[in-house]
């Protein structure tokens, strides 16, 4: 999963090479059988994740999860809680609520470790997790630097 990236220039959230598979009419694939109404409830239970491993479970899974804005949109105003900007930058951009989100998902997960002050006192760069890391531009530096001033 590290370092792949998705369709949108963001981190893949599932491996690549994943593809949808199954049949609509599949009987395991019970949300063929269910009002779409219902489906969504369930599938909104689920962490954005388990929301993408889901998506390519098969086909019928992938469209109900697909063209269901709000699954996305929720998920997307609660990482908005740590990136503001980037969020409201990527819809006025006209992004899509999945996109928005797949473009600032790990970074809000970092970034919210920076502002918490997890990083706050490394002795070196070989002391931050490689894993931890992602790309971040100017502003959102800013306002990490100022959380540490402030601390």
């Amino acid at each position: 999963m590290e370092g792949e990236r998705s369709a949108a220039g963001g981190p893949a959230l599932l491996p690549a090479g994943r593809e949808t598979g199954g049949r609509g009419g599949d009987p395991a694939d019970f949300v063929a059988f269910l009002p779409p109404e219902v489906s969504s409830r369930i599938f909104s239970d689920l962490d954005v994740e388990s929301l993408c491993h889901a998506a390519v479970t098969c086909k019928g899974w992938h469209r109900v999860i697909e063209s269901n804005d709000c699954l996305w949109r929720h998920h997307c105003l609660t990482v908005r809680a740590v990136c503001q900007r980037e969020i409201d930058c990527d819809r006025g951009n006209g992004y899509s609520w999945k996109i928005t989100l797949l473009r600032n998902y790990w970074k809000s997960k970092v970034k919210q470790e920076w502002l918490s002050g997890k990083y706050s006192n490394v002795p070196s760069q070989n002391s931050l997790p490689e894993k931890s890391m992602y790309p971040m531009d100017v502003e959102t530096w800013g306002e990490i630097l100022e959380a540490e001033l402030e601390r």
